[in-house]
């Protein structure tokens, strides 16, 4: 059983060689927006234990911005705020795929 009941890793990785990465979308600001989201709407206390995390390269960058929610193992790609709340209110509050985000 994980620790977690959900964990949430965005790419954040920033490529020095020119090529395409998660950070050209703005991907730390979202993955802050959605940390701040979730504790505003109590969904990341020690009853639900939802934990949002910065990772490295998730090595699916021309899929990107991307991020990865475990247990389940389900990987979204998003576009703008109005994504991450709906995968916020449906994935990490309802229990329910995204599936149009869903890669």
């Amino acid at each position: 059983m994980s620790y977690f009941d959900k964990h949430v890793f965005f790419c954040t990785n920033q490529r020095t060689d020119g090529s395409a990465c998660c950070n050209d979308h703005r991907a730390q600001q979202a993955r802050d927006y959605v940390k701040k989201k979730v504790k505003e709407l109590g969904i990341a206390n020690r009853l639900n234990k939802i934990r949002i995390n910065s990772a490295g390269c998730l090595d699916r960058c021309d899929e990107g911005p991307v991020i990865v929610i475990y247990p389940e193992g389900t990987w979204y790609t998003y576009v703008d705020e109005k994504d991450l709340d709906e995968i916020i209110e449906e994935h990490l509050k309802n229990g329910r795929v995204v599936e149009r985000l869903k890669i």
